[in-house]
């Protein structure tokens, strides 16, 4: 999934987790989207292109009550023109720089060429220990790669939202982590290009400037002689002898130069210019090129965990079209209360178009009525229905769970749904006993490789129940 597909879907999954009493985007509203996205992409269409187009209509539907969902959308989308505008800036900062040494002097120990030389080696001295020291893993950005990405990339809390701003702000902190190292690496490049464009500045400062101007080559240290400043240039632009063939001058030569006196500063300028050139631009622009490169990999495939329960359930209702949900209560009759809550359930955790297919109660002992009943060839999941009023019992309960799970055919998963409307209304002043009745279902599921889930039918809390169903689901879908 590209760059801004991955924005929009984990601007939507924030809201739609976020926002567990559907107050601001409803069932309805949420099997809409799921609809329009399944009839825009087809059928067979990729996961991720059902889930971006599905994106981008929840937007656009939702930035009408909540305008401030889309501008936080904008809001975190990468900034181009910050990067720009950094690169110009470095460029014309080495340009403007014209006092090299003192007035129309170039103090060939002085900065600004030396210096640049002597920190562009120092990180690439950085960058390739600590790539060593890794072992070739990526490490954590610098100071200056962090503001950028925050700055260019809006990877602060966004203000305002209303009642959005929850979600908003969760979505700001998902994104924040997901897009981390594509906006780290794209900061990476621009500095890069930026520390290149620096070098350029300087280099052709010098050169306009020294179509109008003489500049002058001299040195003075209190520390130094000539030979020993003789050495360092030797070495220090030694990359511009090898490029130009312009020889560094001997020792003699540099000793005729010390302040006040001087020479044409031409050959220096060709040497520093080479230098430079060498050390400093080619290397900084062959590092923004592969800095691009992996750059474009993680902005065209920046990865989302497809296998997590939000979205196995989306992909279920795309790839497998409305949900069909067999309920079979086992030695217990649901009340008309008990089924409404159900079919809540039912429709939050499977989609609003799920259908419920309520089987009779299969009577107590008698398992194998399971197996007379019609086969789940149709089914997307079975659900057993138990009461917590009564006692769980292995060669019972247990039994009817293995014999349900034989029979399940073609459904993709089973869930065993523990009713405790009554038996928590009984015993609500002793939580203890609630939760040793729980252990006890919890052990005879377990038994027979069955998940079980918690709910008051009569008053379902769905956004508990969802929370749950997630998990189930998710789990026995890997």
């Amino acid at each position: 999934m590209d760059e801004t597909d991955a924005l929009n879907v984990v601007a939507l999954r924030a809201i739609e987790t976020a926002d567990g009493a559907r107050t601001l985007w409803s069932d309805a509203d949420r099997a809409w989207a799921s609809r329009a996205a399944a009839e825009v992409i087809g059928e067979g269409g990729a996961s991720e292109a059902f889930l971006a187009r599905r994106a981008i209509l929840a937007i656009e539907r939702l930035g009408k009550p909540y305008p401030a969902l889309p501008r936080a959308v904008r809001a975190l989308h990468w900034r181009p023109w910050i990067g720009t505008a950094i690169i110009a800036l470095a460029l014309a900062l080495g340009f403007i720089i014209d006092r090299i040494g003192g007035a129309h002097t170039i103090n060939v120990l002085a900065p600004p060429v030396l210096a640049l030389l002597v920190w562009n080696l120092a990180v690439y001295a950085l960058v390739v220990a600590g790539f060593i020291i890794r072992f070739g893993d990526a490490g954590p950005p610098g100071p200056l790669r962090r503001a950028l990405a925050r700055i260019a990339g809006g990877l602060t809390r966004p203000r305002g939202g209303g009642p959005m701003r929850p979600s908003i702000a969760a979505f700001a902190a998902d994104w924040a982590q997901r897009s981390g190292p594509l906006y780290t690496i794209r900061a990476a490049r621009v500095l890069h290009v930026a520390a290149a464009a620096l070098a350029v500045g300087i280099i052709a400062g010098m050169y306009l400037r020294g179509i109008a101007l003489e500049y002058r080559a001299s040195w003075e240290s209190t520390f130094l002689d000539a030979p020993a400043v003789r050495s360092i240039v030797a070495v220090a632009y030694a990359p511009g002898a090898l490029l130009t063939g312009i020889t560094v001058p001997t020792a003699d030569e540099v000793a005729a130069i010390r302040a006040p006196a001087s020479e044409n500063a031409a050959r220096w300028l060709h040497l520093m210019a080479a230098t430079v050139l060498a050390v400093v631009i080619v290397p900084r622009l062959a590092l923004a090129l592969f800095a691009g490169s992996v750059e474009r990999r993680r902005a065209s495939h920046l990865p989302l965990p497809l296998d997590e329960p939000y979205f196995q359930r989306l992909l279920r209702g795309y790839h497998g079209g409305p949900a069909r949900v067999r309920v079979v209560p086992y030695s217990y009759t649901l009340l008309p209360a008990a089924i409404e809550g159900l079919e809540a359930i039912v429709g939050r955790s499977f989609g609003g178009s799920a259908a419920m297919l309520l089987g009779p109660s299969v009577t107590y002992g008698d398992e194998e009525q399971v197996a007379r009943q019609q086969r789940s060839t149709d089914s997307s999941a079975l659900v057993a229905v138990f009461n917590a009023n009564q006692t769980p019992e292995r060669e019972a309960h247990g039994a009817f769970l293995v014999t349900l799970a034989r029979q399940r055919a073609g459904a993709e998963a089973l869930v065993a749904l523990i009713d405790e409307s009554a038996f928590a209304a009984r015993w609500s002043g002793k939580p203890g006993r609630i939760a040793d009745r729980r252990a006890a279902w919890r052990q005879v599921c377990d038994e027979a490789q069955v998940p079980s889930v918690f709910v008051d039918l009569a008053a379902p809390d769905l956004a508990a129940a969802d929370v749950a169903l997630d998990l189930v689901l998710g789990g026995q879908a890997q």
